[in-house]
């Protein structure tokens, strides 16, 4: 396992150099870069000329990839061109909000999509089976950001059940920080439900379909203790894939939520990021969200063989 956990993180240096560069030149093809969106557009051209020259912007793509590369392996993320602060601190600040949605959304998608789920392939086609297919093709059609705004017109403004907007740290006030974060962890982990839902089904159905399943039913074990302990087991590790898979999309797709709800994480660090045309923030933001992916990835690998002794590394 060792042996597997060092080769899994050395084959993550060259992805997230590939991530690095990718993102550094991409940006570059935005239109508008940092001097326009801080001059305006009143300006002379000896202001934007100090200006690139103070941000490196006049040295050639490739030398300004190697200085903030070089940089970033150092620790350094650079500085935000618009608050001057720095973007390892603006990614940590932010960090407990983002990582706090995604946990809430994640819970609430494995509450839910898991028991219905199995619920659904046990009751393969009847009634719970085509019920749960509806919900879970609901889940995945509705955008979150329609369903994040009804849920601040519904329950905010007209039933007075939840703020509409704000945030207050959990270690702070732990019951008023769930008053705000709830809308938002629904909004938000409705769709990864249907899609943890949908997964466990097929999966259940293909497990419940072995020979070994069919004799454990034809012994008279109880159904409660067939699903649980024997299917779902063996199930579990394309759920933990998606939802593997999910939660990086989570961290890294929380920008449209976070705004609905005025939330300070780092999707909206991000968004603000792209507005602004600031490079550095743009970059440590993207770079970070890779890295997440990197490492939920790796842990997912170490679960499966957690989970299937069969499997070793």
């Amino acid at each position: 396992m060792l042996n597997y956990i060092v080769r899994r993180i050395l084959v993550s240096i060259p992805v997230l150099f590939g991530i690095s560069i990718v993102t550094f030149f991409m940006i570059r093809l935005v239109p508008g870069d940092t001097v326009t969106a801080l001059l305006g557009t009143r300006y002379s051209e000896e202001q934007a000329v100090q200006l690139k020259a103070y941000y490196g912007l006049d040295k050639p793509l490739y030398i300004q990839y190697l200085i903030w590369i070089g940089n970033v392996l150092r620790g350094d993320l650079g500085r935000s061109s618009f608050s001057g602060d720095s973007v390892m601190q603006s990614i940590i600040e932010r960090l407990p909000v983002t990582l706090e949605l995604t946990l809430i959304s994640v819970l609430i998608a494995s509450l839910v999509g898991i028991p219905l789920g199995i619920w659904a392939a046990y009751r393969h086609n009847r009634l719970p089976d085509y019920m749960a297919t509806v919900v879970g093709l609901l889940g995945i059609s509705i955008p979150g950001f329609w369903l994040g705004t009804i849920f601040i017109l519904l329950f905010a403004l007209k039933l007075g059940w939840a703020p509409s907007s704000g945030y207050i740290s959990f270690w702070e006030n732990p019951l008023e920080n769930l008053h705000h974060m709830w809308m938002p962890g629904i909004a938000l982990g409705a769709a990864v439900s249907a899609v943890v839902m949908r997964m466990t089904r097929s999966t259940m159905l293909e497990v419940l379909s072995e020979d070994y399943m069919k004799m454990a039913r034809a012994k008279g074990m109880s159904p409660l203790r067939l699903l649980i302990r024997h299917a779902l087991k063996n199930a579990m590790i394309p759920i933990i894939t998606v939802l593997g898979i999910q939660i990086g999309y989570l961290i890294g797709g929380s920008v449209v939520i976070e705004q609905i709800f005025s939330l300070p994480g780092i999707g909206r660090l991000a968004l603000q990021a792209i507005t602004n045309r600031d490079y550095a923030l743009m970059q440590g933001t993207i770079l970070f969200v890779g890295f997440c992916f990197v490492v939920i990835n790796l842990i997912v690998d170490i679960l499966y063989s957690i989970l299937n002794p069969k499997i070793r590394y």
